[in-house]
């Protein structure tokens, strides 16, 4: 009988035995599913926050959507240093060593707390001027310093979940991360409640309820999700370290030391992600610079938009994760051919996917925007933009994709100098020339153009197969 569950597909590959066309789509279907579920959760906690803030005015959302780019920065360093150590698990696990990927797990460990709590101290340092540096104004200047000091102090959580979901994933377990991560955004919504809003009077099925609340409007939103993470990342460590068939640390003695060999293939790995991470980051914070001066009804309008966006390119990121176990467990393997194979497959259900996902957006816009904002102008300008961006999904989806491939083959420092030139070239120079006439618009046509620029190169290097090379 054809192996067609999941770990028995695994076994196919770590085997080395043949898998007809069929198994592989079946695997990166099963694979793929739980990660894209994992991701839309996560964004929907940051969709519900807007949601939730979006009902207290135009100046709360802004001050959140001012600080948005810089929490993504220090996100993406917590993920690159994850990644650095998840990468050499599955080509572990691949190659039938799980001792070896057990080992690189309690090294990553004692290494990702250490610098997550470094990340931290910066964060803190930096967190009252933040605000007025990226040009936000007086009037906002307060809830935004607050909502990234208390984003900032949950960094460490953040950080193990991160590290356990990558784990997780990279030996093939997509169920628990998922589980855990839509859990996470329920509890997002239940501490949201009780934190963000005031004591009042609800009506629920027909009855009049008082309901308790603190009444910390922005502050209360970072210390809901903080609060959601924490559970989540206790639960996720759990499963991990005791749980985990492959990776269970907790009944198997070793070392949690350092070596070099591991240091020196995470930071070849990590290194260049954590520099893409800065570079984007911080072309996405040149962007809030841009944008800062237009008012705030722009800033609102493009945080939602943002978001809302979100809900359309999660979906490219959870194939991107199961890209990289396939291709990172393929390459352990030593098997070229299959790691090509997914190569192709993943990439292309990636653009069909969000080429689906955005004529949804396109034409669902101004319903989206309206969900997580009353103000009509904030609304109106959101949809608006949010329909430029529409045109550029499948083309995002093949950038997003196919970095998800390198990231598998541990070929992360090419990308790297691609997004580098690809959003600081093409996307702030155009979005610099377009927003004095045309204001948020022009900003998301320079984004829709760059956007379609990078799948392409990124299609051409995939094609060229150079990152295979070391297989």
């Amino acid at each position: 009988m054809p192996a067609t569950g999941k770990n028995d597909l695994l076994k196919l590959i770590r085997n080395g035995e043949p898998m007809t066309l069929g198994q592989q789509l079946n695997l990166t279907v099963q694979l793929s599913i739980p990660s894209i579920l994992a991701q839309l959760s996560s964004i929907l906690m940051q969709f519900i926050d807007a949601s939730m803030v979006g009902s207290l005015g135009a100046e709360a959302s802004a001050s959140i959507g001012l600080v948005s780019t810089t929490t993504w920065l220090f996100m993406g360093l917590c993920s690159a240093a994850a990644t650095g150590f998840s990468v050499q698990v599955a080509h572990l696990l691949g190659a039938k060593d799980p001792e070896s990927a057990r080992s690189v797990l309690r090294q990553a460990l004692s290494t990702v707390i250490t610098f997550s709590l470094i990340l931290t101290a910066i964060g803190c340092a930096i967190s009252g001027p933040l605000p007025g540096w990226l040009g936000g104004g007086e009037s906002i200047l307060g809830d935004a310093s607050g909502y990234f000091l208390i984003f900032i102090l949950s960094l460490p959580a953040m950080q193990l979940n991160v590290l356990g979901s990558g784990m997780l994933r990279s030996s093939g377990n997509m169920k628990i991360p998922s589980i855990l991560n839509i859990m996470m955004c329920f509890l997002d919504v239940i501490f949201n409640f009780f934190l963000i809003f005031p004591t009042r009077d609800i009506s629920i099925f027909g009855m009049d309820i008082r309901a308790p609340g603190a009444g910390m409007g922005v502050e209360g939103a970072a210390l809901g999700t903080a609060l959601a993470m924490a559970v989540t990342a206790s639960m996720m460590l759990y499963y991990l370290c005791f749980r985990s068939q492959e990776l269970d640390i907790a009944h198997h003695k070793g070392s949690f030391r350092l070596t070099s060999k591991c240091l020196k293939n995470a930071v070849g790995i990590g290194i260049p992600m954590g520099l893409e991470r800065v570079i984007m980051c911080g072309a996405q914070i040149m962007s809030t610079v841009i944008v800062a001066p237009l008012g705030t009804v722009a800033i609102a309008a493009n945080s939602f938009a943002i978001t809302a966006e979100s809900l359309c390119y999660m979906p490219g990121y959870g194939i991107a994760d199961a890209a990289t176990t396939l291709v990172g467990q393929s390459i352990g393997a030593r098997r070229k051919e299959l790691t090509w194979r997914f190569a192709r497959i993943t990439v292309f259900m990636g653009m069909a996917v969000m080429a689906v996902m955005g004529v949804v957006m396109y034409i669902a816009a101004p319903a989206i925007i309206g969900i997580m904002t009353p103000v009509p102008e904030v609304t109106e300008l959101g949809a608006s933009v949010l329909r430029i961006e529409a045109f550029a999904e499948p083309m995002y989806a093949a950038a997003i994709v196919c970095y998800g491939i390198f990231v598998g083959a541990g070929s992360t420092l090419v990308p790297c100098i691609m997004n580098l030139g690809s959003i600081w070239a093409v996307r702030l120079s155009i979005a610099a020339v377009l927003a004095p006439a045309h204001g948020l618009k022009g900003v998301w046509i320079a984004m829709c153009i760059e956007l379609c620029f990078r799948g392409t190169i990124f299609l051409i290097r995939l094609f060229r197969k150079k990152w295979m090379d070391k297989i």
